[in-house]
């Protein structure tokens, strides 16, 4: 049996924490910018580490699976 829950959970944030995507913390002029396509390295940089919270919150915390087979 595959465990698809790291896989699925890391491609999700990967999508969701592109920084310009949806949101960039801290953004270009203001905090937050929305949907700007632009990024910098302290953006990168903030997406990068909240990326590795939520990432180490739901597979070692939490323990989430999905299992095929």
């Amino acid at each position: 049996m595959a465990d698809w829950g790291p896989v699925v959970i890391a491609t999700v944030l990967f999508v969701l924490l592109t920084p310009g995507l949806l949101f960039q913390i801290p953004g270009n002029g203001r905090y937050v910018g929305l949907c700007n396509m632009q990024t910098s390295g302290l953006a990168i940089l903030v997406h990068s580490i909240i990326f590795f919270a939520l990432i180490v919150v739901f597979l070692i915390a939490i323990g989430v699976h999905i299992n095929t087979g």
